[in-house]
């Protein structure tokens, strides 16, 4: 294939961008692994799940956070600096890196230890009361994020507990297990939408936990825009937005390797080269 070295002696300009799981160098290099094995070398899928088992967050994170955004932002900042410098470079994307790097937080919170390294044991893991999924009476979810003061109380208010004598201090550790059995009686005591009635809009900091399907029809993301109907798919907008020259969807995604050909031959590729690498299939989907 082409390496850097061949594309730069043509235009030393180019920004030359390489996404891998594990990166070009190091032992695990030239090995196999998906999203879920680049995050569990990270330590965040090991944050992520119910107290007795780790659970994958789908792709979303290495392959897209990690990976894909951290390749934009690169080849970007590549540009940007290329423009100054008037000399390109080698951008290496290891989605690994990636991935730790969004993490940050959580792993300055370890090195001070402000953070628990069991499951469910802290503020943002599920593990606080005030910052976690209920489910309500059918069988649908809602999901609380109180942590501020202010919030806290106006869910309080919400749910019917304010004034309690017996409330522990919200960030009392020993009495979260007890206030969220509390709080999950009193969801269940609602359907979903029942409590977006309540709480919606609200500062209590809350939002029905809805499916990929159910999601483009939440009148917040009609309003917005945030997604989009192409040929009978609902699919989400180009994010972010922007104001003078704003992203749309062109059109339905292709079939894999519909436009090979066409692209090879906008490239430079005479046609008699394209029909050669399709039939040895160096090119294409192959399955």
């Amino acid at each position: 294939g082409l390496g850097p070295d061949d594309c730069f002696r043509r235009n030393r300009k180019l920004i030359y961008a390489r996404m891998t799981g594990w990166g070009q160098t190091g032992p695990l290099a030239q090995a196999a692994g998906h999203d879920l094995n680049y995050l569990s070398l990270t330590g965040i899928v090991h944050a992520i799940g119910g107290k007795d088992l780790p659970a994958p967050p789908l792709n979303v994170v290495a392959d897209m956070g990690g990976g894909a955004m951290s390749m934009a932002l690169g080849i970007l900042a590549g540009v940007y600096e290329a423009r100054n410098s008037g000399e390109g470079q080698v951008v290496d994307i290891s989605m690994t890196e990636g991935s730790a790097y969004l993490a940050l937080g959580v792993y300055g919170m370890a090195a001070v230890g402000d953070y628990k390294h069991e499951r469910m044991s802290n503020v943002l893991d599920g593990g606080a009361h005030f910052y976690r999924c209920y489910e309500t009476k059918d069988k649908k979810f809602v999901s609380i994020a109180s942590i501020e003061a202010k919030f806290y109380d106006l869910l309080l208010e919400k749910t019917g507990l304010k004034g309690d004598e017996n409330l522990p201090d919200q960030f009392d550790q020993s009495q979260w297990p007890a206030m969220s059995e509390r709080l999950a009686a009193v969801f269940k005591t609602k359907t979903r939408d029942e409590w977006c009635e309540v709480m919606e809009g609200s500062d209590v900091c809350f939002a029905p936990v809805l499916t990929f399907n159910e999601a483009p029809n939440h009148p917040h993301n009609k309003a917005r825009g945030t997604f989009v109907d192409v040929e009978g798919v609902a699919q989400p907008n180009p994010a972010p937005r922007f104001n003078r020259t704003p992203g749309s969807v062109k059109g339905s995604a292709p079939e894999v390797g519909a436009d090979t050909r066409d692209g090879l031959l906008a490239w430079g590729f005479d046609a008699a080269e394209v029909d050669a690498l399709m039939e040895e299939k160096a090119v294409g989907w192959q399955g």
